[in-house]
């Protein structure tokens, strides 16, 4: 499977620790020493998740070899949508007026965009689908609550979007080689560690020391998942992207599989935790930095709980 454009969009609006003083109680310096976040983005009030997953759609589209009205199936993926019923997959089909394709909605917390290629990875393996596009838009701030000092302060908004083939569609085409994911929700706090409920306490994490030690774990058990079938070590892929949820976690990996820092990409100290778009965003962010035959990994942990991880070979 080939990633052949990537693109991504991040609202212009930031939210600055000292925001939080009044709100919670937190004082800048506390939440950057325990997050690694400075400023979070933020989604306008003309904005939203399908406003923000369409941007992101447009900028990869931008870079596109082919028409987008060749691909088949479009998947989007994410835990915050407007609607459950008309999805950006629905809203993406409408816009650029696609016919004889499938729009599916796939949601797993944090995980939701490896499960969303996971997914797209089946279909291929079928014979369902040749072309497709992932897009995931995650608009925390409309359903987080500012006032909850557990989680109130790590959320940002944003969307990343990627298309992909099952051929190589150009010579700048990047190989997936391998996508493991695992559900977890049978461990410690599961289900409930981490939680949305729009008519009750929106984003919920009432446990974030379960959340932290659990995602220190399984994010490594999942990058081995994708290094292991090509006999390699986690250490000897050229960068990892950690889900985007708290720099400590990144720190507490880095330190478990002995690597410096460099070998790690962040976006969390300006954007905040952007839910499951954030890895992808990462590594869009990112792709010109990439050179010919880097293999990086990207592993995530999500609610519910799950983890998940990927390869790509450039």
């Amino acid at each position: 499977m080939y990633i052949n454009s990537t693109g991504y969009y991040i609202p212009e609006g930031r939210v600055y620790n000292d925001h939080f003083l009044d709100i919670n109680g937190l004082t800048s310096d506390w939440i950057l020493k325990r997050t690694g976040i400075y400023s979070r983005s933020k989604a306008a009030e003309n904005e939203g998740h399908n406003s923000m997953g369409l941007n992101a759609i447009a900028d990869a589209v931008s870079k596109l070899s082919y028409d987008i009205k060749d691909i088949d199936l479009i998947v989007s993926a994410s835990y915050s949508p407007y609607d459950t019923v008309a999805t950006l997959a629905h809203i993406t089909q409408q816009k650029y007026n696609i016919s004889n394709m499938k729009a599916v909605y796939a949601s797993a917390a944090c995980s939701s965009f490896v499960n969303g290629l996971e997914i797209i990875e089946g279909y291929f393996a079928m014979g369902k689908a040749q072309k497709a596009l992932l897009v995931c838009s995650e608009h925390n701030t409309y359903y987080s609550n500012e006032n909850d000092p557990k989680c109130g302060h790590l959320w940002g908004d944003g969307a990343v979007a990627f298309f992909l083939s099952s051929e190589r569609q150009s010579e700048k085409d990047a190989e997936i080689k391998h996508i493991y994911t695992r559900g977890l929700g049978n461990i410690s706090k599961g289900p409930e560690g981490v939680r949305l409920r729009p008519r009750e306490d929106g984003i919920a994490m009432p446990d974030g020391r379960d959340v932290f030690i659990h995602a220190c774990k399984y994010m490594i058990q999942a990058l081995d998942g994708v290094t292991s079938p090509e006999n390699m070590e986690v250490q000897d892929l050229s960068y990892i992207i950690c889900h985007q949820a708290n720099k400590r976690i990144v720190v507490n990996v880095a330190h478990q599989l002995k690597l410096n820092d460099d070998k790690f990409l962040n976006n969390i100290e300006e954007l905040g935790n952007t839910g499951s778009a954030s890895a992808a965003i990462v590594f869009a962010q990112n792709r010109d930095k990439f050179k010919k035959g880097d293999r990086i990994g990207l592993t995530v942990f999500g609610g519910g709980y799950s983890c998940g991880a990927f390869m790509v070979e450039i």
